[in-house]
């Protein structure tokens, strides 16, 4: 009987258990796994997608250690006392982490606020437009590679349950994955925490000693943990971890140097 079925058909026919799987993942609320523009399960890690928080604490307190240390560097090179060094870098780290946490929070607050307003609409296409949004989901996935018989059978089935046409037409149309839209006071607490650790990481040594020596092992802590930081980038890169590691050591140090010698240069023209 399958050798009278045209090739077109008979691949058709073949696919059925693939749309029907696809069907019932769905409708039990798993990620889809055949077409969907991102990532397929086992292709990243947990935690590297692109709203992970491993990232995002990478970041964060690369941003913190790099700022501080270099405010520390210029204001310790002015040959000033422990005192001001240490209001000078509490004054950096709480300025920042402030700053990135509410920055944070305003960027994820507006970003929700479009997300969910794109779905808000999504979902009224859906309701007044079922045929015409049906006809879209079936030309995405012609636009895919999948015939037009198939493609018109997984946008049916889809559209069979109003959830699920609407997570679907949020993934393929609007790029959107509904249960991921981030939690804009979580994004603020993770940076603020973050910038705080990094810029923190400098300060430290001037808590407990002063002059030359805090200054040196401000300097050799700072580096530990750039390296450290840029090696973790890796992660994200593919690049292999101890040049990561060296690039962000080398680009921190250089940023530190150069505000150190300010602060000297201005404290050698103070003196004179």
């Amino acid at each position: 009987m399958d050798g009278r079925l045209s090739p077109e058909d008979r691949r058709t026919k073949e696919q059925l258990p693939v749309l029907a799987a696809l069907a019932r993942r769905l409708r039990e609320r798993r990620p889809p796994t055949v077409p969907h523009p991102g990532p397929l399960a086992g292709e990243q890690a947990p935690g590297l997608g692109k709203s992970g928080t491993l990232r995002a604490a990478i970041f964060g307190v690369n941003d913190g250690l790099v700022s501080n240390v270099s405010l520390i560097m210029g204001v310790a090179g002015a040959g000033v006392s422990n005192r001001f060094i240490l209001l000078a870098g509490v004054a950096g780290l709480l300025a920042g982490a402030f700053s990135m946490g509410a920055g944070e929070y305003i960027s994820m607050r507006v970003q929700r606020e479009v997300f969910e307003r794109l779905l808000h609409l999504e979902a009224h296409e859906l309701a007044e437009m079922p045929e015409q949004e049906r006809r879209e989901l079936a030309e995405i996935y012609r636009s895919k590679g999948l015939s037009p018989e198939l493609a018109d059978r997984i946008a049916g089935e889809l559209m069979r349950d109003p959830r699920v046409a609407l997570e679907t037409h949020a993934r393929e149309e609007l790029g959107l994955d509904p249960g991921e839209l981030g939690s804009p006071w979580g994004a603020a607490a993770s940076s603020f925490l973050t910038f705080s650790f990094g810029a923190l990481v400098p300060l430290v040594p001037f808590l407990a000693s002063s002059g030359n020596v805090a200054v040196l092992a401000s300097a050799i802590l700072s580096g530990v943990v750039l390296f450290a930081v840029g090696a973790a980038m890796s992660l994200f890169t593919g690049r292999h971890a101890p040049l990561s590691g060296l690039r962000m050591l080398l680009v921190g140090g250089l940023a530190a140097g150069i505000t150190y010698g300010v602060g000297r240069l201005l404290h050698v023209n103070a003196a004179s």
